[in-house]
């Protein structure tokens, strides 16, 4: 008999917990005023760490991007690609940042044709080809021949002079970021056509 009161107990328990959680998660849709609440399915903002605002570390590859007037094009396209919050990971990251001026100097609508959403994925190779692991000076760049880039491609290094290239694309600044360094290149480095 006191098995059986056990049992029924521990099934009681069990039961009132079950029902306790499933109405613990329900989504609620007014206050007890009666007025609406947001959902969380209703939210739009965006939501990661890129998103967090800090005005006390050092800033990101991001943020330095984003702060510049110089690379309004690419943060326009790192948004449409939705990468931003590959831009703020710890890294560190090598980032090649075309300046607008090489933005304009690609083809005319390709920018624009770029940044609809049904060309999210080929925005988001490009600019990936753009992207390296690691933190290294112009300098030591010249003791490169190629880089692999984060798209699982790799582009070429050479030395000129004093000057280095990146597939194709000149050095012209380089800032020192929290998470990596900003390289600012005078041109897009388009990836290889996968054949």
């Amino acid at each position: 008999m006191k098995t059986s009161k056990k049992i029924k107990i521990l099934i009681g328990t069990m039961g009132l917990l079950v029902f306790a959680f499933s109405c613990k998660n329900e989504p609620k849709s007014s206050q007890t005023d009666g007025s609406p609440v947001q959902t969380a399915t209703q939210e739009t903002q965006k939501q990661g760490q890129a998103f967090i605002k800090d005005d006390v570390s050092k800033p990101t590859v991001l943020s330095i991007a984003i702060g510049s007037p110089d690379h309004t094009t690419l943060v326009a396209a790192v948004q449409a690609a939705e990468l931003e919050n590959v831009l703020v990971n710890t890294g560190p990251l090598m980032v090649f940042a075309p300046t607008n001026a090489a933005f304009d100097a690609l083809p005319a609508g390709t920018v624009e044709n770029l940044l609809k959403p049904e060309n999210k994925a080929a925005l988001a190779n490009i600019l990936k080809h753009h992207v390296t692991p690691g933190n290294y000076s112009k300098e030591f760049l010249k003791k490169f021949k190629k880089l692999g880039q984060a798209n699982d491609q790799n582009t070429t290094v050479e030395v000129i002079g004093d000057d280095v290239f990146v597939g194709g694309a000149k050095i012209i600044a380089s800032i020192p970021a929290g998470n990596g360094i900003v390289h600012v290149v005078d041109k897009v480095i388009l990836p290889p056509s996968k054949e």
